[in-house]
């Protein structure tokens, strides 16, 4: 009821405060939102490539930190690459493929003996309409799609949770609201969410369904030159999973409720945006023994056309 009410909380303030999801156990879904500078503004395409690290070394139980004695994975670091195509047709609809690529190190013990394992594969590919036609502004947008199973989760020395892909296929919905915070219009707010659940099991595994939320603010920018601004962003992030279901899942040590800080920086060329933030965790409120991050990063560079 706690986490239930927490999560409900920090998304309803989001929503009143702004009045401007890379699926896996290890907490990656949070990369899903917080992605302002990827907002639609007018017709046309953006392409980009993001790249996302995640290093996870400290064990953690309920909201502290616990012995790592306590838990028989290490160390899950992940390098996540996905190259990014957004389109929109017109002012009211569009679509997004995204197609990522993990490279991920995982340590864990067995039997008293460390073994570590790498694998590095395509993703879950994730494919969305959008709809932006509620204002001539596009302030506010509607995504939905899929995510498909083409992750790798077969690896057997990697366990479900921690694999690439889940093998399932997912439904994804999100929305999004941005709107000026001052008369001048040097304030922009904005907020997100977006959802993940699976479809069905498949091979004995179900993920737990994902809620993760933003909501943040950023400064018009600062001047370089004749086209180049760099922006300060502030936001915060909210992650709800639920915990992993089926006969090949750990039931007990999956699911979590994570609030995030993530001050960053956009820098604007014109057609070429840089976005750089990092996540810091706030509250961490994990089931089990889990690894979490002490921070996590972000970058992503985009071209519009």
């Amino acid at each position: 009821m706690r986490r239930l009410a927490l999560s409900c909380c920090l998304f309803a303030l989001s929503l009143l405060a702004s009045t401007q999801a890379l699926a896996c156990a290890c907490g990656c879904g949070v990369f899903a939102v917080g992605t302002s500078a990827l907002l639609p503004n007018g017709e046309g395409g953006t392409a980009f490539l993001e790249y996302d690290y995640l290093n996870q070394t400290e064990n953690w139980s309920g909201t502290s930190s616990a012995p790592a004695a306590a838990n028989d994975d290490k160390n899950i670091r992940s390098d996540f690459y996905t190259a990014g195509l957004q389109y929109m047709f017109d002012r009211d609809w569009g679509f997004s493929i995204e197609v990522p690529y993990t490279d991920r190190l995982f340590i864990t013990e067995d039997g008293g003996a460390l073994g570590a394992f790498k694998d590095s594969s395509l993703g879950d590919v994730r494919l969305m309409g959008m709809y932006t036609g509620f204002s001539d502004d596009m302030s506010t947008g509607l995504s939905f799609g899929l995510k498909f199973a083409t992750g790798d989760y077969t690896d057997p020395e990697f366990d479900r949770d921690t694999s690439i892909g889940t093998g399932t296929t997912n439904l994804l919905l999100g929305i999004y609201h941005q709107r000026n915070l001052n008369a001048d219009n040097t304030w922009t707010g904005f907020v997100q969410a977006h959802y993940d659940r699976a479809l069905a099991e498949h091979a004995g595994y179900r993920p737990g369904n994902e809620l993760d939320a933003a909501g943040g603010a950023y400064y018009s920018g600062w001047q370089f030159g004749r086209d180049a601004t760099l922006a300060p962003v502030l936001q915060l992030l909210v992650s709800d999973r639920l915990r992993d279901t089926g006969v090949n899942a750990d039931n007990d040590s999956t699911g979590y409720l994570r609030l995030l800080a993530a001050p960053g920086l956009e820098l604007d060329l014109g057609k070429v945006h840089l976005y750089a933030d990092i996540e810091l965790p706030l509250y961490q409120d994990v089931n089990g023994n889990q690894l979490v991050a002490p921070r996590q990063y972000k970058l992503i560079l985009s071209y519009s056309f």
